[in-house]
C-alpha cells in the first residue's frame, strides 16, 4: 500500500461533510458517556485495525459499558456492549439526521441512555442546526472513506514514531471529532494561566505550556491537507528558527505562528516518512528552544529512557 496516497480536499470534501458529523455526534456520545481526563484525552477517538473507536465508556454515567466503532472495511457504524450484545448499521445512505436517528436507536436497543447535552455541531457553519434536522449532508463514498482512514491510520503511525522519541507528559495519539485532526501533544511542567474570557475547551487544553503536532484533512478556508505544529503560548522569535525540509513554512494565523508541511510537499520527498519526522523534529527544536525546555532532559532516542538498554531485545 502506497504511503500518503493522494487525497486531495476537494475529490472528497462532500463525504468529509458527512462524516464529520457523524464523527461530532458519537464523540458527544463520548463526552457524555466518559469520566474526564486532563486535557480532554478522554474524548478523541483512536484508531483501529478497521477504523476508529471511541473505546470503552460507560459506568461513570450509569449505563453499562459500551464502545461504538466506525468500521471502514464494511462500513458500518458498531455499538457494542460488554455482554457482547451488538447493534450496527450501515454508515452510507445516510444523511446526517437519519445516521443520529440509528444511532439513538442502536444505544436505546442495548438499554443504553446517554443525553447528548448539545445535539448540534461544534464549531462549524452550521452549529445551529440540530444534527436530527441536517438531510443537506448525505454522502458517503465508501472508497473515499476508507482512505480518509487509511491516511489516518499511516499518520498515525508516524505520529507513534515521533512520541516516543520524549520521555515528559504527552498526550496519547488521537483523533479529535471537533477539528477532524489527528495529533500529539508534548506538555513542560509549565503553568499557564489563560484569560477570562478563554472558553471552557482553551481552558483546559492549554492550561500547561504545550508543542503539539498533527496532521489535518483540510477544509473550506484552509483546502490543502497538511502537517503542522505549534507552541503554546508561542515564545518570542518562533517563526525565525529553520525549519525542515526547505518546502515546510512558518503560516502566521491571528497573534502566532503554525509551522506547516503540506502533505502533497512531503509526498514529493524522496522519503515521506522521514520528512515528516523531520518537520516535527525541527518544530519540536524551534519550540523547545525557544521557550526554554531541557530538551536534554526529556530526550528518549528510540524510545529508551536509560540509553544503557539501547538495542537490547527483550
Amino acid at each position: 500500500m502506497e504511503l500518503f496516497p493522494e487525497m486531495p480536499y476537494s475529490r472528497w470534501r462532500e463525504t468529509k461533510e458527512t462524516l464529520h458529523r457523524y464523527a461530532q455526534i458519537i464523540g458527544k456520545i463520548r463526552l457524555a458517556a466518559s469520566a474526564r481526563r486532563n486535557h480532554w484525552w478522554n474524548v478523541p477517538f483512536h484508531p483501529t485495525g478497521r477504523g476508529i473507536t471511541t473505546r470503552p465508556m460507560g459506568q461513570a454515567d450509569g449505563s453499562p459499558l459500551f464502545t461504538v466503532d466506525f468500521d471502514f472495511v464494511d462500513h458500518q457504524l458498531i455499538v457494542t456492549e460488554l455482554d457482547g450484545r451488538a447493534v450496527s448499521f450501515p454508515l452510507y445512505g445516510q444523511s446526517v439526521a437519519s445516521f443520529y436517528d440509528s444511532t439513538l436507536a442502536a444505544l436505546s436497543a442495548l438499554d443504553i441512555r446517554v443525553t447528548i447535552e448539545n445535539p448540534r455541531p461544534f464549531d462549524l457553519p452550521d452549529s445551529g442546526r440540530p444534527f436530527a434536522e441536517d438531510t443537506e449532508h448525505a454522502t458517503y463514498d465508501p472508497v473515499q472513506a476508507n482512505q480518509y482512514w487509511q491516511v489516518l491510520s499511516q499518520v498515525a503511525a508516524v505520529l507513534e514514531e515521533f512520541a516516543a522519541r520524549y520521555s515528559g507528559k504527552v498526550s496519547p495519539v488521537h483523533h479529535f471529532w471537533h477539528t477532524f485532526d489527528i495529533a500529539h501533544t508534548r506538555f513542560s511542567d509549565a503553568h499557564v494561566d489563560q484569560p477570562s474570557d478563554a472558553d471552557p475547551v482553551t481552558r483546559e487544553a492549554y492550561s500547561r505550556e504545550v508543542i503539539s503536532f498533527g496532521f489535518w484533512f483540510g477544509d473550506d478556508t484552509s483546502p490543502e491537507p497538511a502537517f503542522y505544529s505549534y507552541t503554546a503560548p508561542e515564545p518570542p522569535g518562533l517563526a525565525e528558527e529553520p525549519l525542515t525540509p526547505p518546502s515546510a513554512q512558518w503560516v502566521a494565523r491571528k497573534d502566532s505562528h503554525l509551522a506547516v508541511l503540506l502533505y502533497d510537499a512531503a509526498r514529493a520527498e524522496s522519503d515521506p516518512r522521514a520528512a515528516v519526522l523531520g518537520f516535527y523534529e525541527s518544530a519540536y527544536q524551534a519550540g523547545a528552544g525557544r521557550a526554554g525546555w531541557d530538551i536534554a532532559r526529556f530526550a528518549c532516542p528510540g524510545g529508551v529512557t536509560d540509553q544503557r538498554l539501547s538495542g537490547t531485545r527483550l
